[in-house]
């Protein structure tokens, strides 16, 4: 069986939430109660398309359970996804769209967002069911589902019941510290793969000493997890088993900083899946996000072709 075969019969299960970006590029924020106006404004499907489009463009199956909404928004998620080759296994929810986020782009590329959730915020137990995963799947999980009450303890009672072996990815996001505690504590003792960006590492830790941050991690999860902690321009820190190590990332002039996390994360589990050792799924990864950044959007994550020809140029 070929790597691509291969890629092709292991899933990446996609938990999380399809919403749609109102993407604004302004020069600043304005101070509280100010105006601004916005260089260009554009419509983008994000959330954890972002995600899911970086692993597909790397070659790995993609299956989205979650819902999504009957209107605009949701006719947009449900175009963007079929163009992607994601699977949707979710439902269309009658009663209401999919989410909105208004996504800002300052000069700096630094990206402040503002979300509100609809049709994604549905996760229903028998859907989950039906897509019987085993120990040849990654279930990724994000954070954000957790603060929603009713999808986090559907999520996180039905993780408990899978096979073992099965290896569940827990991106913590942004508002990782506002998580319900308990359930929190649930879902970090069935994570076996963690990634976050290294702002994020630093709340859950709630201290401001990275290496404490990511030995808190590390002792808060189960044994042998892997945990990859992204660091902007400087890549990347990886422990796998007992060894902790950096893997630098490339020098290039970012000009939008939205989704390149999700890029980084989509193709660091796409290579993981392809069997490739997690330092060379890294190092691919930091590619993916240093061409992210360097071009504006959220869905911004290239493909493998894009990614060898970039790690050509720069070895």
């Amino acid at each position: 069986m070929t790597q691509a075969e291969s890629q092709q019969t292991l899933r990446l299960i996609h938990t999380g939430q399809v919403i749609v970006d109102l993407v604004m590029q302004i020069d600043a924020l304005p101070a509280p109660g100010g105006d601004v106006l916005a260089h260009n404004a554009s419509f983008e499907v994000g959330g954890g398309f972002n995600v899911m489009a970086a692993a597909r463009r790397s070659g790995m199956r993609v299956v989205y359970p979650g819902g999504h909404g009957h209107g605009r928004f949701g006719d947009m998620a449900r175009q963007a996804l079929a163009q992607e080759g994601v699977e949707i296994a979710g439902p269309e929810v009658a009663d209401q769209d999919t989410g909105l986020c208004v996504a800002i782009v300052d000069a700096s590329a630094e990206r402040t967002f503002v979300s509100h959730m609809g049709a994604e915020s549905v996760l229903e137990r028998h859907v989950l069911n039906a897509l019987s995963v085993n120990g040849n799947d990654i279930v990724y999980v994000s954070g954000y589902s957790l603060m929603l009450a009713d999808k986090g303890a559907v999520l996180v009672d039905w993780l408990e019941d899978l096979p073992s072996d099965t290896r569940i990815a827990f991106d913590p996001g942004p508002l990782v510290d506002a998580i319900d505690a308990a359930l929190l504590e649930r879902m970090l003792a069935v994570v076996s793969i963690w990634t976050s960006n290294r702002a994020e590492a630093l709340r859950f830790a709630d201290t401001d000493d990275f290496n404490a941050a990511f030995d808190l991690i590390i002792a808060r999860l189960r044994t042998g997890a892997l945990v990859i902690v992204r660091d902007g321009a400087l890549g990347c820190h990886l422990r796998v088993g007992e060894k902790t190590e950096h893997v630098p990332g490339f020098a290039v002039k970012a000009v939008d900083s939205n989704g390149a996390g999700d890029a980084h994360a989509g193709v660091f589990l796409a290579v993981l899946a392809s069997g490739a050792e997690a330092r060379t799924a890294a190092r691919r990864a930091n590619a993916a996000a240093a061409i992210a950044v360097t071009r504006y959007g959220p869905a911004t994550a290239p493909d493998a072709a894009e990614i060898d020809a970039f790690m050509a140029s720069v070895a």
